[in-house]
């Protein structure tokens, strides 16, 4: 069965395509990109910076007069947007510039409501080396390439599979400790847990039922906004630490069974951390 996608998601598609054959050319000789320093750990390099702005191009040309959060240029048109793209260009940088083939775009739209709050309506993960595309849309559920996405049903922590971030060297010690705190109480717990250095990837897989969980501390909107759609459209719940609605900061993203559990040892972690 054909899965017919909404206009928004046809285009933000579109243009991570557009984006991600530049990127593909560029990690076939990632040993000659002109790399700097944005801090330690945490690289830009001219192929971000060239995706970033084809994806500026392409989404501009869809839909003039929505405005802009992107990970490397910031924010752009305007504070009275009604619509805006959040877009991290590159996530899974440092893996790229590494040579290795875990890496994607992420693309979300939010939507301002009545109240002047945004809503995030609709996402896509987009992994150019396996040619996955996943993308998400409220109301209209989660999908990659066609085919329907659901979290998994796993109701045990003991075979539970977990995914996260670790703090590197540019992270507060504070947060470090509340890592190591959080990592300490699950690893006898669960059945594994996976840094594979993508946070867009990582929800998308909770999305697709290969991952049962997800969490890490420190996060920008752009990191997971596309993640979260999927994530609550495939049947499962991101939130913050406490239960409240996931803003910038620490993210818990899960399945209906282990959310709950998984968000408590992570709360404890970050109240542990601060001693």
């Amino acid at each position: 069965m054909t899965v017919r996608q909404s206009p928004h998601v046809s285009v933000m598609a579109a243009a991570a395509q557009k984006a991600a054959r530049r990127l593909l050319r560029d990690f076939t000789e990632v040993e000659q990109l002109q790399v700097s320093m944005k801090g330690p750990g945490d690289f830009v390099s001219q192929a971000d910076l060239r995706a970033e702005q084809t994806l500026r191009e392409e989404l501009s040309r869809a839909r003039p007069g929505y405005a802009f959060l992107m990970e490397e240029s910031g924010a752009s048109g305007g504070d009275n947007w009604s619509w805006r793209w959040i877009v991290d260009p590159l996530d899974g940088t440092t893996n790229f510039l590494h040579g290795i083939p875990h890496w994607a775009i992420s693309i979300a739209l939010e939507k301002r409501l009545a109240d002047g709050t945004g809503e995030l309506v609709a996402g896509i993960v987009y992994n150019p080396v396996n040619d996955e595309m996943f993308w998400g849309e409220k109301g209209a559920g989660s999908f990659v390439n066609g085919q329907r996405l659901r979290v998994s049903a796993r109701r045990e922590m003991k075979d539970a599979l977990l995914a996260t971030g670790i703090p590197f060297a540019a992270v507060a010690p504070q947060r470090r400790l509340a890592f190591a705190r959080t990592l300490g109480t699950l690893m006898p717990q669960v059945a594994g847990i996976r840094r594979f250095g993508s946070a867009a990837l990582d929800l998308a897989w909770v999305a697709a039922g290969r991952y049962d969980g997800f969490w890490e501390l420190g996060l920008n909107s752009w990191d997971y906004a596309a993640g979260l759609i999927l994530v609550r459209e495939a049947g499962g719940f991101v939130t913050n630490p406490d239960g409240g609605l996931a803003v910038e900061g620490d993210l818990v993203a899960g399945n209906t069974h282990l959310h709950g559990r998984l968000r408590e040892i992570v709360a404890d972690g970050i109240t542990a951390g601060r001693g």
